[in-house]
């Protein structure tokens, strides 16, 4: 929080001027207006017309971006389905919760079916149907050959959905590239899933590095040491449910990089 994660996206899309700099979107700089009808946005806290309905709405944005009406109303029919309200497409927004609002501002950013899609907390306040929507969105989007740049400090969310990362803090950009150049593979490590060990179950000899993670163990075993760490969870009736190398989270990777505290930090 506070790293300038907002700010940077509210100067990429025109609503901050910068002091100082320059930057480019979709090949053209900031300044410039051809792109922006080839981009969508949606801020972190959107804030609507709540005497409209989310169908007119989306209507009048789709006016904006200069959409003939025939494209309007069938793009409104997309969105809402696309976002989970098309049972409340007649109803006025002022009625709607926190998620539902998130939910429309969402469909809005889509409107215009943009090449690129700016998108700042896109699950922030949505509970876990409408986080699971928005990610199958994002998905839908890249698959559909779209960039999705957006913010979070949700970093499992990231490490799901990213292919690549910037890490901000203080406001400068500390590390930024694809995710696996980030988060290296240890391939002489191991971690092994059990689930159906007793709480008291032990290891026999030397313990390998385990802990609990609810009803099932995690253990992270050395790979010439796997055979007998399986056989000791089977011979307790357990059940392994995966084995795969040791990648540190994007968690570790970032308070490993975080350390101590920088000026900027709040």
């Amino acid at each position: 929080n506070g790293s300038g994660k907002t700010t940077t996206l509210k100067l990429v899309v025109g609503l901050l001027r910068p002091d100082r700099g320059e930057g480019w979107v979709l090949g053209q700089p900031l300044a410039a207006r051809g792109w922006r009808h080839r981009v969508g946005y949606l801020p972190e806290h959107p804030y609507l017309y709540d005497y409209l309905t989310p169908a007119e709405y989306l209507d009048y944005v789709g006016r904006l971006f200069g959409l003939p009406g025939a494209r309007r109303r069938e793009r409104t029919r997309e969105l809402l389905a696309l976002v989970g309200l098309e049972g409340a497409a007649g109803q006025p927004m002022r009625r709607f919760s926190k998620g539902m609002v998130q939910r429309a501002g969402l469909a809005q950013a889509l409107v215009n079916d943009p090449e690129l899609v700016f998108l700042d907390e896109p699950m922030s306040g949505l509970d876990p149907i409408g986080r699971r929507l928005v990610r199958d969105l994002i998905v839908a989007q890249r698959r559909a050959g779209k960039t999705v740049l957006f913010s979070t400090h949700i970093l499992s969310d990231a490490e799901t959905l990213c292919d690549r990362v910037a890490v901000l803090r203080g406001g400068r950009l500390l590390k930024v590239g694809p995710l696996g150049d980030l988060l290296q593979l240890d391939v002489a490590h191991l971690e092994v899933l059990a689930a159906g060990l007793p709480g008291s179950f032990a290891f026999p000899g030397a313990a390998p590095r385990s802990e609990r993670v609810g009803d099932r163990l995690r253990i992270e075993v050395a790979e010439g040491g796997l055979g007998p760490v399986i056989a000791a969870v089977e011979a307790a009736g357990g059940r392994v449910l995966s084995v795969q190398p040791v990648r540190q989270s994007l968690e570790d990777y970032f308070f490993r990089a975080m350390g101590g505290r920088a000026s900027g930090d709040p």
